[in-house]
């Protein structure tokens, strides 16, 4: 080929890149839901229940989504993730205070079982193929594997570094974020090993990630940018320019659109997957402090709590939340 069609195909590949990006998403903020003040980690959609939980201070925040009430349930200290779990009955809530995952009941909140995990429990995920839930130990380096039915733990996995999100490909086999080391790790659930480590190039601080079924791609969320890695191989095969402060990505797999929400930036970037290649569309402002997000797929609306920041209370220290400003924003269509 000569070096002309070589300079032309580049160029109208940009033209098309850039244009897709101009031409936008239609996503923005389309309503903000207040909440009461405190911290808050990982949000989710709860859809047995039509709600979004988000574990906010100490306790979860749950949002009635016909109403936009908000109640409480599941008190507990330094919590990360509260996914509903045995049908949308229940609820599994990660207890960084206690390292602890505590099962609720979903309507009125009130324990069930408490379960004993390694060291900062933090994000959680549910397999289907072993029916077995996974809490990512983030201080202890493991996996601790739970029954929901039981309300049981039943193995260990020892990953070794800072543990963040996973995502599952439905059959065993789980992927974690290593947050520390900046690569994936993949899992045999069943066999409770480690199967094999990907390095994930160009990432610094893995922290969300999800995975695409149809052409077995991961999209891992860094500080920055995000990767998309060859599930099977661990090929890096692109690296997205998204925002920094990244700490979840949600994925669609019916449009197969993954969705990087970035605190820092206070941006949502917006990337579709297609014949085995993914394209950043958009860049949608959110807020700064925005850096975790869930999808409803029923509706396609995107959740994302944040709050309004001040001045660090000391030089050189994190910046203060400014009381009462504490919200989670609702992103659509």
């Amino acid at each position: 080929m000569s070096v002309a069609r070589i300079i032309v195909g580049c160029l109208a590949t940009l033209t098309l890149s850039t244009a897709a990006q101009a031409a936008g998403s239609g996503y923005h903020v389309l309503d903000r839901v207040a909440g009461p003040d405190g911290g808050w980690d990982y949000v989710r959609v709860d859809q047995k229940n039509n709600r979004v939980l988000v574990t906010h201070g100490t306790s979860v925040m749950a949002i009635d989504l016909a109403t936009k009430a908000v109640s409480s349930i599941a008190p507990g200290q330094r919590l990360h993730d509260a996914m509903p779990v045995n049908g949308g009955s229940e609820v599994l809530v990660t207890n960084g205070g206690t390292n602890t995952a505590v099962f609720v009941d979903a309507k009125s909140g009130a324990p069930l079982a408490t379960v004993d995990t390694g060291k900062g429990p933090d994000a959680a995920a549910f397999d289907a193929k072993t029916g077995l839930v996974l809490v990512m130990d983030h201080a202890g380096g493991q996996v601790t594997l739970i029954d929901p039915k039981t309300h049981k733990a039943v193995g260990t996995i020892e990953v070794g570094g800072d543990l963040e999100a996973a995502a599952v490909d439905g059959t065993g086999k789980a992927f974690i974020n290593v947050e520390n080391k900046n690569e994936i790790v993949v899992v045999d659930i069943a066999g409770r090993k480690v199967l094999t480590r990907y390095a994930l190039t160009g990432c610094d601080g893995p922290t969300g990630l999800a995975y695409d079924a149809v052409d077995k791609l991961l999209v891992a969320a860094c500080d920055g940018v995000t990767d998309v890695v060859d599930a099977r191989t661990g090929k890096v095969l692109q690296t997205l320019p998204t925002g920094k402060g990244a700490d979840a990505v949600a994925y669609d797999p019916r449009q197969r659109i993954a969705f990087v929400s970035a605190g820092r930036a206070g941006t949502l970037g917006v990337i579709t997957l297609a014949g085995g290649k993914a394209t950043l569309v958009d860049t949608v402002p959110t807020q700064v402090g925005a850096r975790t997000v869930a999808l409803d797929e029923r509706t396609g609306r995107l959740y994302l709590p944040t709050a309004k920041f001040g001045p660090p209370a000391t030089p050189g220290g994190r910046p203060t939340v400014e009381p009462g400003s504490f919200q989670v924003l609702v992103v659509g269509k």
